[in-house]
């Protein structure tokens, strides 16, 4: 104590109750593969085993600008970045974090890797084909009509990661399965 006061600067996290960081789970994948939905699960049960967890969503943070940002490369990279601070501030402070964001560029991957600490990429594995018969926002069914142009996955090509740490395939497994081997992860550790 100085002068009556504890001087904050010279303890540890631990002495004065800041939890140890959390970890950050990226889920990339195209559009309709079901990023939102797994994380959304991952997150609710994480809770439900008294795991500290919140979701950041690609499309919220997208939504948050509004119609000031495009899809173009500049955008995209603009929505990771901030995704990428959340996500770290939100370990930080001892949460366990869940990403969903299309991630479709290389430099947005690379972003990713370079600067969110405790990462884990997690590729949401789903044909085009059947992301376009999911279609639950109605993107591919625009981008057939020709009402947009910038749906990767379908007016461009959507290419898998090269090294995730981990594959869900959405396909081959439901969403019950795979979220049960993410939580599996969280209470073994």
């Amino acid at each position: 104590m100085v002068n009556g006061t504890k001087h904050f600067g010279l303890m540890s996290r631990q002495d004065w109750g800041h939890p140890q960081p959390g970890t950050v789970l990226w889920l990339l994948g195209p559009t309709s593969a079901g990023k939102t939905t797994l994380a959304m699960r991952v997150v609710a049960d994480l809770r439900r085993h008294g795991v500290p967890a919140i979701i950041f969503d690609g499309d919220e943070v997208r939504g948050f600008f509004g119609a000031d940002l495009g899809f173009g490369a500049d955008s995209r990279l603009r929505v990771v970045s901030v995704l990428v601070h959340l996500a770290n501030k939100a370990a930080d402070a001892g949460l366990h974090v869940v990403v969903a964001a299309l991630t479709a560029g290389q430099d947005a991957r690379q972003y990713v890797r370079e600067n969110v600490t405790n990462l884990t990429i997690g590729y949401v594995a789903c044909s085009v084909q059947t992301c376009a018969q999911r279609d639950p926002k109605g993107l591919y069914r625009k981008a057939m009509s020709g009402e947009i142009d910038t749906l990767i996955g379908y007016n461009s090509e959507y290419r898998p990661p090269a090294d995730p740490d981990l594959v869900l395939d959405t396909e081959a497994h439901s969403v019950d399965e795979l979220a049960a081997r993410i939580v599996a992860s969280y209470i073994r550790n």
